[in-house]
């Protein structure tokens, strides 16, 4: 089979373009912006690129168009294929017809932690010689790509994005993957530009929970006020909860020293590199999740033991006169609090510098604007990239906060943040996009 991909360079459609073609199928993709990393790790699969969408392409006369979300009505090739009468498909679609319907798939869903739970979960498999396939929404360390299949394993380990499947197809993408395993990490409002409410996203949530056998399984975070509410209108499966002493809990004995129990029972210990609670209730999920499969939660915390993190989720940067400098994708005011507060497991006597560039679609709207005003008070300084894309204005919104500084200039914005941070401060970079490839600047920098 011929797959033609319309948005390939995105990971979810990357990660189905790398997928299809292990299976054997010959794929071809195009997108708007076609430039490395994304581009040669794609070539590099043997898969050929077109930059643009000119609807010449149909001459390539694939089996099957496979449209990611980032195309719209207007787009000259989707328009030349509707024309035509040409088939086409969703990325969700195309990966459950042929990959998942005949897998037991472990989905992750929730406002945050996807990525690093389905990585982790991903790897407990691994260690353990289950062997899976995964399809991943960043790049996990432990692992070669993002995204791959395996036709030795019964299992797959998918991250469940609430996001819309594709312009003709508005339901959630992890309404198409009908796990026997889900895991529930919380639920809060994003995504403004297609959700106008949280009930609308509750209501997609509740769909993939009505569409679960009762012998699926559903692994839930208790701390999550509206994952009770969820559940309470209704759950036909069965359930698992952490985040209490009535299921899955942990103690911290430090930052880096976690002991985790089961109905207040001790199941095993674990020391590691990743810091804060959320990183402790990721684990805990995807320990209850592995056990369904059926691995033993001792198991589970061995592998987690030498589990690296993934890209882009507080990944060590560069140290540079003695402060430390991550890049983090934190970008919604509640996982950016949740960063400030692992920072503070750290060392309290050392100075948190956050730099944000508000790009998600939610936070260039302005949508939760007085919640990230909240999410940033406990930095000790602040520096928001105040891009043309914004439709509010920072310098208004934080005029009264004196440790927050707005930036036109990314050089500029650099600059003041390598002259005000001293030996010991540990400086983040917070984005869901490149930053203007203000990480790749600072790295050069601290080259000797």
């Amino acid at each position: 089979m011929h797959l033609h991909i319309l948005g390939i360079c995105g990971t979810f459609m990357a990660g189905i373009a790398s997928i299809a073609k292990a299976n054997g199928h010959r794929v071809t993709g195009c997108d708007k912006n076609v430039y490395p990393p994304m581009s040669t790790q794609l070539e590099a699969m043997g898969i050929d690129l077109i930059d643009g969408y000119d609807k010449k392409q149909v001459s390539l006369k694939p089996d099957i168009y496979v449209i990611g979300n980032v195309v719209s009505r207007g787009n000259p090739l989707m328009e030349h294929i509707l024309n035509k009468n040409l088939p086409y498909q969703s990325g969700p679609e195309w990966i459950y017809q042929n990959i998942l319907h005949k897998k037991w798939v472990i989905a992750v869903a929730g406002t945050h932690g996807k990525t690093t739970t389905t990585a982790m979960l991903a790897w407990i498999l691994d260690f353990n010689g289950f062997d899976p396939g995964y399809l991943i929404g960043g790049i996990p360390i432990n692992f070669e790509s993002s995204a791959r299949d395996s036709k030795n394993s019964d299992f797959f380990v998918i991250e469940a994005d609430e996001y819309d499947s594709a312009f003709f197809d508005k339901r959630s993408k992890f309404i198409h993957y009908h796990p026997r395993t889900l895991v529930l990490n919380n639920l809060e409002y994003d995504h403004a530009d297609i959700f106008d409410s949280l009930k609308d996203i509750e209501r997609q949530f509740h769909h993939l929970i009505r569409s679960l056998p009762s012998q699926a399984r559903i692994i839930v975070n208790q701390e999550c006020a509206n994952l009770k509410n969820l559940i309470e209108k209704g759950c036909w499966s069965e359930q698992d909860y952490f985040g209490s002493d009535e299921g899955w809990s942990y103690k911290s004995k430090d930052q880096n020293y976690l002991e985790f129990f089961y109905n207040a029972k001790l199941q095993g210990s674990l020391k590691w590199d990743l810091l804060g609670h959320h990183n402790a209730m990721n684990a805990l999920a995807a320990i209850a999740a592995a056990k369904h499969v059926g691995i033993i939660p001792s198991q589970a915390i061995e592998a987690l033991e030498s589990f690296r993190g993934v890209k882009r989720r507080m990944e060590k940067l560069a140290e540079i006169n003695g402060a430390i400098f991550y890049d983090d994708f934190a970008h919604h005011p509640t996982a950016i609090k949740t960063t400030i507060d692992g920072l503070k497991s750290v060392s309290k006597n050392t100075r948190k510098i956050i730099a944000l560039d508000p790009r998600s679609n939610t936070m260039r709207m302005g949508t939760l604007r007085a919640e990230l005003k909240k999410s940033l008070a406990d930095a000790d300084r602040v520096y928001i990239y105040a891009s043309k894309d914004l439709s509010w204005n920072p310098v208004d919104l934080f005029s009264d906060c004196e440790h927050i500084f707005i930036y036109e200039n990314i050089d500029e914005m650099l600059q003041s943040i390598l002259n005000n941070t001293n030996r010991g401060d540990h400086v983040v970079f917070m984005s869901n996009g490149s930053f203007s490839g203000i990480q790749k600047k600072l790295c050069e920098l601290s080259q000797p």
